[in-house]
C-alpha cells in the first residue's frame, strides 16, 4: 500500500503471516496494530535507494482497458513523493489508446512531467503511439528484469502497461524497479546519444 495511514479496513482481508509492503512514513491506526500482531503480519517499509531516479512528478494515462489499473496506480505513486499528472481516461467507457498515450508523451517530451506510464490492453500499442513524439522512449514492460533493461540500457522515459497481461502487484513491482533504475554505464550513454541523433 502507498497509504500513509493505514486502518483496519486496509488488514481485514489478510491471512495468517502475510506481507505488506507500505510506504516509509506510513503509521497505522490502534485496530490496525492490533491486527498486525494477531495475524503476524509483516510489514514492509519502501525505503529510498541511494541511486534512484530524481523523478518528482509523472503523466499517467490510459485507454478505457487500462482505466482500474491507472487508478490504483496513482495512489501508489503519491506514496512515492511524485506529483501525479493525470491525463485520463476517467471512466471505463471505449476510448482510443492512441489519444492518452499521445497526451502523457507531450507531458514527457515537453518537460512537463519527468516519467510518463501509459496503460491499454497488452501495453504495446500505446508505446507505439508515445514513441512518435520527440524526446520519448517508451518502452512496454511485463517483468521487472524488462523494466530495468529498458532504464538501464535504453533511457526509457515513458513505461507502457498491459493491463490484460500484468497484475496490480506486478505493475507495483515494475514500477519501482523502473523509477529505481539509472543509465550509468559509458557505453548505454553513447548508444543512446545516438538514438537521439535518429530525431
Amino acid at each position: 500500500s502507498a497509504k500513509t495511514l493505514l486502518t483496519e479496513d486496509d488488514l481485514r482481508g489478510l491471512g495468517e503471516g502475510s506481507r505488506v509492503r507500505i510506504a516509509v512514513h506510513a503509521r497505522l491506526t490502534p485496530p490496525a496494530q492490533d491486527i498486525v500482531s494477531e495475524r503476524r503480519i509483516e510489514l514492509i517499509r519502501k525505503t529510498p535507494r541511494d541511486n534512484e531516479i530524481k523523478a518528482r512528478s509523472v503523466a499517467i494515462g490510459a485507454d478505457h482497458g487500462g482505466f482500474q489499473l491507472k487508478e490504483a496506480l496513482k495512489e501508489f505513486l503519491k506514496g512515492l513523493g511524485l506529483t501525479v499528472n493525470d491525463l485520463g481516461t476517467n471512466s471505463a467507457e471505449p476510448v482510443d489508446y492512441p489519444d492518452y498515450a499521445h497526451a502523457v508523451a507531450r507531458a514527457v517530451g515537453d518537460n512537463r512531467a519527468d516519467v510518463g506510464i501509459i496503460i491499454d490492453g497488452a501495453g504495446i500499442g500505446s508505446a507505439m503511439a508515445a514513441n512518435k513524439v520527440p524526446n520519448v522512449r517508451a518502452a512496454a514492460c511485463y517483468s521487472a528484469v524488462l523494466a530495468r533493461n529498458s532504464r538501464e540500457h535504453n533511457g526509457a522515459n515513458v513505461l507502457g502497461l498491459g493491463s490484460t497481461i500484468v497484475q496490480p502487484k506486478e505493475a507495483l513491482d515494475i514500477i519501482d524497479v523502473w523509477l529505481n533504475t539509472p543509465m550509468t554505464e559509458p557505453r548505454y550513454i553513447r548508444r543512446l546519444a545516438k538514438i537521439r541523433e535518429l530525431e
